[in-house]
């Protein structure tokens, strides 16, 4: 049956076991992206058969093993992930006598040290929820990882640019950027200018008349210039550690700029959770919304999806929603039931089979 989906002839697939005995069932360099979500350690009962309840990820003594547990899972993974592929892993923290542990980092870690290349640690805001502890700050965050075998892999950006929300005024000669920058201040800047030499000044002029002429065009939004002596870099002014500040250094200006096409997201997601399957006996379920950038961003048109710990199936869900093949695991046959049922919901929505 997996092959049915790597031959594009099956749309997805659920398979019930233990991943760290079923990814040895697929063939190497098979799958486009992972994207999942495991259990985490010791935060919640889940619904296991009794065969599965000694080995349960999630449930170990200390937190070592559940490290060393998942480190394997995505060894395993690798070989199966082909090189254009992305991990994205989402995983939560945990308070254990007090301390906060630091889970997320120290799976993350652990594969770096494996090999994995770490590429973003998107915080997921997830804008409400309760606590009890009156001696601490409310917890309601938590991390997504993203990670890849190589430096080359698969990422389509245009799929997932931000179109901005103003645009430019262009009235007769007066040019003006979405948030109102005309350029005058900047050209009176390097006019006056005692940090500029008389070629740099000129090369600063035609640059500054460059952006404002690709703003009239329909090619940028909005810009920033900084010029020597006036502004300094955003992070650095060491042209040691900053790209930017050697810039500045060599040319005596840099502009910055806002395409009209659109921006990429920022690592920080307001995502509200999952609500609607909350009723049910899954206690911790993905939002759809949370996988739609990594989906479009990093799996190809019609590429494989797989999720290992699939619970009732939102990476599945999404991925026949976005158009892809996904393959979730779980041991869990309760949590495979509903995702099923879910599943018949989707393709009642969409008027057609799906699998």
């Amino acid at each position: 049956m997996i092959q049915q989906v790597l031959n594009n002839e099956r749309k997805f697939l659920l398979l019930k076991g233990d991943c760290r005995e079923l990814l040895h069932l697929f063939p190497p360099e098979c799958i486009d992206c992972v994207i999942t979500s495991p259990p985490y350690w010791k935060m919640r009962i889940y619904h296991v058969e009794p065969e599965h309840q000694n080995n349960e990820i999630g449930s170990e003594d200390n937190p070592e093993d559940y490290v060393s547990n998942l480190a394997d899972v995505f060894n395993k993974i690798k070989r199966i992930l082909k090189p254009t592929g992305s991990v994205w892993l989402n995983i939560g923290d945990k308070f254990y006598n007090q301390n906060l542990m630091g889970m997320p980092w120290r799976v993350a870690l652990a594969m770096e040290k494996n090999g994995w290349l770490l590429r973003n640690d998107v915080i997921w805001n997830k804008m409400k929820g309760t606590q009890s502890a009156k001696n601490r700050l409310r917890s309601n965050h938590e991390h997504v990882f993203h990670l890849v075998k190589g430096k080359k892999y698969y990422y389509d950006y245009n799929k997932i640019l931000i179109k901005p929300t103003k645009l430019p005024k262009i009235e007769g000669d007066k040019t003006t950027s979405a948030t109102g920058v005309s350029g005058k201040k900047y050209r009176e800047q390097i006019l006056r200018s005692e940090y500029l030499s008389e070629n740099e000044r000129k090369m600063a002029l035609v640059a500054l008349e460059n952006v404002i002429q690709k703003i009239r065009d329909g090619e940028v939004v909005d810009f920033r210039m900084t010029i020597r002596g006036n502004q300094r870099p955003l992070h650095s002014d060491n042209g040691e550690i900053s790209g930017r500040a050697k810039e500045l250094e060599k040319k005596g200006f840099y502009i910055l700029t806002s395409k009209a096409n659109g921006h990429i997201p920022a690592d920080i997601w307001n995502i509200v959770p999952e609500d609607e399957c909350r009723k049910d006996v899954h206690y911790a379920v993905f939002p759809i919304e949370l996988l739609k950038i990594p989906i479009e961003a990093t799996c190809p048109p019609n590429g494989v999806i797989l999720d290992p710990f699939v619970g009732i199936g939102s990476a599945v869900l999404a991925g026949v929603l976005f158009s892809r093949r996904p393959i979730g695991i779980d041991i869990s046959q309760k949590y495979l039931e509903i995702a099923k049922e879910r599943l018949k919901g989707v393709q009642t929505k969409l008027g057609s089979t799906i699998g």
